[in-house]
């Protein structure tokens, strides 16, 4: 499964995350008001979209396979993995070295530890 988007195509994907089910033919009518697109468009992003193995378009109608959670839990971890060895603390690292980080994240990411550590 490839677990790349670029900034179009994930507008699109949130399009369809956001009114899923939904027919192609709406989608494609909802792409053009929204993002400006022709039909042939959205048909070929679709498409493309499907065979990463994102979504599917199944008799006119247009579902996820993947949540927009799971999918960038999966991208996410993905980066961490190929760019950090795998470390989450290396990552927080590089991330927090030029963008520090507000006290509502840092309580954030307290929680998140604690409630890791509580279903352990």
């Amino acid at each position: 499964m490839e677990l790349q988007m670029g900034a179009v195509e994930s507008r699109f994907a949130d399009l369809i995350w956001q009114n899923e089910p939904i027919s192609s033919s709406e989608l494609a009518r909802r792409s053009e008001q929204l993002l400006g697109w022709k039909k042939s468009t959205s048909f070929t992003v679709l498409r493309r979209l499907c065979q990463k193995g994102i979504f599917q378009n199944t008799d006119g109608v247009v579902t996820s396979l993947l949540t927009r959670q799971e999918f960038y839990a999966m991208h996410s971890q993905k980066y961490v993995e190929e760019t950090f060895q795998g470390s989450l603390p290396a990552f927080l690292a590089a991330f927090t070295m030029r963008k520090g980080l507000t006290p509502e994240e840092v309580s954030q990411l307290r929680r998140m530890v604690a409630e890791y550590e509580e279903g352990k």
